[in-house]
């Protein structure tokens, strides 16, 4: 009976996360920009069912989903798979943090906080890994210089933007607290009406 019970525990999570994966990746080629950012940075609403995840399933599955997604995308890369390395590692810090933090505290105010801090997370995380990961591969591996990238921020109206730390606090930090915000809204008001079916 046990053992029925780990084959059917393990089918639902396979089932769950395959199919919050394929929403993920579907979402994740729906992509647009947004006013005063680059072209390089386009927003998508992929984030929703891994953060769905990260609160039904866990930390771990999350980040698995998340894993996944950026995976399927490696096909259709045009940043020779640097740009999914970066939204993996991003992504991880977003939902492995909200994740962490509603399993800890399984309520509406857990959830706040939850979204809050993983928010907080894909800020950082957003800082460091482009800091470190993201833009010297592109200015040193592709030879891509920093002053075509910061050019690219200021013809979209960005006009602050004038060297490394500037691109890093008026791009980066501007563009990841957008995205956390409106994922972590949508899913603060589709998670409890969607639970009964995520819990199944």
């Amino acid at each position: 009976m046990d053992e029925r019970r780990r084959v059917s525990k393990k089918v639902k999570w396979l089932a769950k996360a395959g199919i919050l994966s394929a929403v993920a990746i579907v979402l994740m080629y729906l992509e647009f920009p947004i006013p005063l950012m680059p072209d390089f940075l386009k927003f998508d609403f992929s984030e929703i069912p891994v953060l769905l995840a990260a609160f039904s399933m866990g930390p771990l599955s999350a980040i698995a989903i998340e894993l996944v997604k950026n995976l399927a995308h490696l096909p259709f890369t045009m940043t020779g798979g640097v740009g999914e390395l970066a939204n993996f590692l991003v992504g991880a810090c977003f939902v492995g943090t909200a994740g962490w933090v509603y399993k800890l505290h399984k309520s509406r105010k857990g959830a706040l906080a939850a979204l809050g801090f993983g928010t907080l997370a894909l800020i950082v995380g957003g800082v460091v890994i482009n800091y470190f990961i993201t833009l010297p591969f592109y200015i040193n591996i592709m030879e891509f210089p920093l002053e075509a990238i910061i050019g690219m921020a200021t013809s979209a109206g960005n006009t602050i933007v004038d060297g490394m730390f500037t691109l890093l606090l008026f791009v980066f930090v501007p563009f990841n607290l957008f995205k956390g915000v409106v994922i972590s809204l949508v899913v603060y008001l589709l998670y409890k009406r969607l639970s009964p079916l995520l819990h199944k």
